[in-house]
């Protein structure tokens, strides 16, 4: 009954030249919101690391756990087991953005060539100053005989694009993260080619 009344309310406003809209009030498309705009899609982090920042392939203490909120709990990068004294290597070519003292650690960090990507390494005592340019697997520091938050002795390695962090582990590349390049072997009992 409702719809029929609509349709003659319509006819009759149609006739008479009148707006729909002060004679018919119904719901249509154009009165609810546009819907929220779409995220706009994350760049991927690009697997440009040639070294991991200590060690050969250290023990990753604790992984990257991205909160749910800009200030909610969560982990902001990884923690990789390195004892004091050890050098804290650039994972990739960049420039020296900050090195300094945060909180009482010394913090180094790197704007990385090409990118918009930053990485973090603390605690650190630094070997390079702000500005400097520094190539894949050139010392940027020593790890610290400090007190962390890993429970031993260890780095944490960040990762940022603006102020959003990430996850280090995606700047090494497959061979690099699964432990080295692929390697030929030779066959045993097979002839070698002449």
């Amino acid at each position: 009954m409702r719809e029929a009344m609509r349709y003659v309310l319509l006819s009759v406003a149609l006739l008479l030249g009148l707006s729909l809209a002060a004679v018919v009030p119904c719901r249509s498309w154009a009165d609810s919101p546009p819907p929220a705009p779409s995220p706009p899609p994350r760049a991927p982090v690009p697997p440009l690391a040639r070294v991991w920042p200590v060690g050969v392939r250290p023990l990753v203490l604790r992984g990257w756990e991205p909160p749910a909120t800009v200030y909610g709990p969560g982990h902001r990068g990884v923690d990789l087991a390195a004892p004091p004294g050890s050098p804290v290597r650039a994972v990739a070519p960049g420039r020296v953005s900050f090195a300094g003292r945060v909180a009482g650690r010394g913090v180094v960090a790197v704007e990385l060539t090409g990118t918009d990507l930053r990485t973090t390494y603390e605690p650190v005592s630094a070997l390079v100053r702000k500005g400097d340019e520094v190539t894949a697997g050139e010392t940027v520091g020593t790890v610290e005989a400090t007190a962390s938050h890993c429970g031993t002795l260890c780095v944490h390695w960040g990762l940022l694009r603006g102020k959003t962090y990430l996850d280090p582990l995606s700047l090494l590349p497959p061979w690099l993260l699964h432990g080295g390049p692929p390697r030929l072997l030779p066959v045993l009992g097979v002839p070698l080619p002449s």
